[in-house]
């Protein structure tokens, strides 16, 4: 029988959920950071989900990867893509007409394979009910490859035909994780040879982004049974927060940037 997550510590079993948002790629990464932080302080006490989009092509950096290509540098020069720094690890994912997850869990398992694994089931569900079946990666853990999309470990998720459909990183802070997830719909073919080398995954043309939403919600409702969900909204102040850290996540044409608050 699989075992379900809980929403402790929160007592009033509360689950929270952003509206879908596109912003600049730096205050999505800052905003994923800054809800996590309240985890930590114990300001939020709950699990929180939330999904967004890009303005544009952006090409997200794993926390920890340095390995850079030339023509990731030559791409963002020329104004075809922005890039940012991640607080997950991982490889870099090509964030352009896809749709992004994050996921923060409060006191998640302390083995980082059962955190996967559950939150694989979640989102493995969400996508039976859109009719597409996925399962876990076969591939080994890989500190090395530049590319997220170029291997599918048991942290990802691919279709029947082996492609692999959604990428996973995770971030880990004082036993609170944050997950991030990259659901790849129909990435630009050229832009993606120009940065990989390789061929993108094929499009999932039919799937639209507020079914996938609902769908996944839904989802997350059947392995959090004791939550209650509801709609979070960031004040002023508080979104002052996340801008004022936005920058430390943004990567220049050349690939420096401001000290990471994550380091």
């Amino acid at each position: 029988m699989p075992t379900t997550a809980s929403c402790r510590p929160d007592p009033r079993g509360i689950g929270l959920r952003l509206p879908l948002l596109e912003l600049d790629g730096s205050e999505q990464m800052a905003l994923d950071a800054w809800l996590l932080d309240q985890c930590v302080q114990g300001s939020l006490g709950s699990p929180v989900l939330r999904f967004y989009t890009w303005p544009g092509a952006w090409l997200s950096l794993g926390h920890h990867q340095k390995a850079q290509p030339s023509q990731w540098e030559q791409q963002a020069l020329a104004g075809a893509l922005q890039r940012v720094r991640r607080p997950s690890g991982g490889g870099a994912v090509l964030h352009a007409a896809g749709l992004t997850y994050a996921l923060i869990w409060p006191q998640a398992p302390r083995a980082r394979r059962e955190a996967y694994q559950r939150t694989s089931r979640w989102l493995i569900n969400g996508f039976t009910r859109l009719g597409v079946h996925l399962q876990p990666g076969q591939s080994g853990a890989s500190a090395e490859v530049a590319n997220c999309f170029a291997s599918s470990t048991a942290a990802d998720l691919v279709d029947d035909q082996g492609h692999k459909r959604i990428g996973s990183a995770q971030f880990w802070r004082r036993g609170h994780l944050l997950q991030h997830g990259e659901i790849m719909l129909s990435p630009p073919v050229s832009l993606w040879r120009s940065l990989f080398e390789s061929s993108p995954p094929p499009p999932i043309e039919r799937l639209q982004a507020d079914a996938i939403i609902g769908a996944l919600t839904a989802s997350l409702q059947s392995l959090w049974p004791d939550c209650s969900w509801q709609d979070f909204n960031l004040n002023q102040e508080q979104w002052q927060q996340v801008q004022s850290q936005s920058a430390a996540y943004r990567l220049s044409p050349t690939g420096s940037s401001s000290n990471n608050p994550e380091a």
